[in-house]
Order: structure tokens, then C-alpha cells, then sequence
């Protein structure tokens, strides 16, 4: 799936071009979306992942039909093709659980005390929630809309409809009572995406170093200032085998 500022592209071809382009990621970090109503969520009991290629995992954050959402949806985002597996055997939803999980989803470096202002762009997060109430409130959300509007929910629809439906509610042509929808996945899923393909494998996206692999990224032997001077514009010797923070442990 194409970034959602390019939703007229081609899906194949706009997530070929945003992988071979993609050269850096920034921390994570999450701007603010409008929550309409907040409500609460409780913990999730573990859940094994549904696909039967990937690796047995027990999901810490998400419930079954959260991580059934979650697997179709990287599944659509990353296809399979013949520049990388889909993106359950990628690690991408193992990568979006773990940060739902962990200090992110918990807002351990975020002030949740109040008051709740509508806030600036960048003033940052504004909301009431934490990042991983967040997530689920808009999750729930989002799969009630395709409920109303395709009749199913999101895991069920084939990968061409759940496209149509994630572009469409990008571009905030999806609405609800409860979470300004486009806000919650352009400011908050997109970015979880995209990190859980060129984060460090150790964090459980970017599976075999797929994408470093892709866009010839060296990983931990960084690309110093006398390195990128020399071989700007040209391959990176050291590209040809990525390593990772797991391969120094």
C-alpha cells in the first residue's frame, strides 16, 4: 500500500517506490489525532499469531480480533512478492504488538495528566489516552466502519477490498462517532508501519534484515562521515551483509 498522501497510485507500484526510496527512519514518535470519546480498554490475553508461516509468537498487546486485523492489514500493506515475504512473515504486526506493549503503548515518556486542550501540530500527542489505548480505540473503530460499510469485518475482505478501504479511510472518506479515523492511521498506524520495516530485526519487524537488504542499508556498522563522502551515489560495500544489534549480542 502506497503512503496515504499518494492514494491515487497503483498499490504494487507505490510500495515499491516508497520501499526503494525509504533511507532513514526517525525515533518513534506520534502526532496528534482527534479522539472524540474516550473509553477504556483492558489488557488482552496472549494470542499465537493466525498465519502458518510465521513463527510461533504470543501477542502481549493485541486480542485475537485485534491481531487478526493487524496481520491482514500488514499483509496488505507488504504484500508478497519477489522483493520480500508478506508482512506477518516480515515481523511487521510482531513489531506494532511489541511497541503496544512496551514504554510506547504504556506513554511512559508522554504527560497524561491533563488538562486536554485541542492542541497544535506541533505541540505533539494531545490526546487522553496513552498510545496503546489509542491504537485499539481506533482498531475497534475502524473495523466497526468496514462492518457498516462492506458488510464484513476487515480480516475477512479480500486484499484488493481491504486496500480500497484502508485508502479510502486515509483519506478521510471514513468516518466515526468515536476516533477521527484518517488522523489515527496517517499519525499513528502509518508511522508503526513503516518503522516496523526498517527498525532493528531485534525489535521483531524487519525479519532477516529484509528491507535493510532492499534499500542496501549496512545497519550496526554505520555508514560513517569519511563513508558516506566516499561512496555516495554508489553501493556500500558493507550493505552486502547487514547486521543488526542480535548479531552483536
Amino acid at each position: 500500500m502506497p503512503p496515504p498522501s499518494d492514494s491515487n497510485q497503483p498499490t504494487g507500484s507505490g510500495r515499491r517506490e516508497f520501499l526503494r526510496t525509504a533511507t532513514a527512519l526517525t525515533g518513534l514518535a506520534v502526532l496528534p489525532g482527534a479522539v472524540r470519546a474516550a473509553e477504556g480498554s483492558t489488557a488482552a490475553p496472549p494470542q499465537t499469531p493466525a498465519s502458518a508461516d510465521a513463527p510461533p509468537f504470543v501477542y502481549l498487546a493485541l486480542d485475537p480480533a485485534e491481531a487478526a486485523f493487524v496481520e491482514h492489514m500488514v499483509e496488505v500493506m507488504c504484500p508478497a512478492d519477489e522483493m520480500s515475504p508478506g508482512g506477518v512473515e516480515c515481523g511487521l504486526a510482531i513489531f506494532i504488538d511489541r511497541q503496544l506493549a512496551g514504554a510506547f503503548g504504556r506513554g511512559e515518556r508522554l504527560y497524561l495528566q491533563g488538562p486536554w486542550r485541542p492542541g497544535r501540530p506541533e505541540d505533539g500527542y494531545q490526546l487522553p489516552l496513552n498510545p496503546g489505548h489509542y491504537f485499539k480505540l481506533g482498531l475497534a473503530a475502524a473495523n466497526q466502519a468496514c462492518q457498516k460499510l462492506q458488510g464484513h469485518a476487515f480480516a475477512t475482505l479480500s486484499a484488493e477490498e481491504a486496500d480500497s478501504f484502508l485508502q479510502t479511510l486515509a483519506a478521510g472518506n471514513v468516518s466515526s462517532a468515536k476516533v477521527q479515523l484518517d488522523a489515527w492511521f496517517n499519525e499513528m498506524v502509518y508511522p508503526l508501519f513503516t518503522q516496523a520495516c526498517f527498525s532493528d530485526p531485534v525489535y521483531g519487524g524487519n525479519r532477516d534484515k529484509v528491507f535493510w537488504k532492499m534499500i542496501g542499508y549496512p545497519g550496526l556498522p554505520a555508514v560513517n562521515g569519511l563513508n558516506m563522502i566516499k561512496y555516495r551515489g554508489k553501493p556500500f560495500p558493507g550493505a552486502a551483509t547487514a547486521r543488526s544489534m542480535e548479531d552483536f549480542s
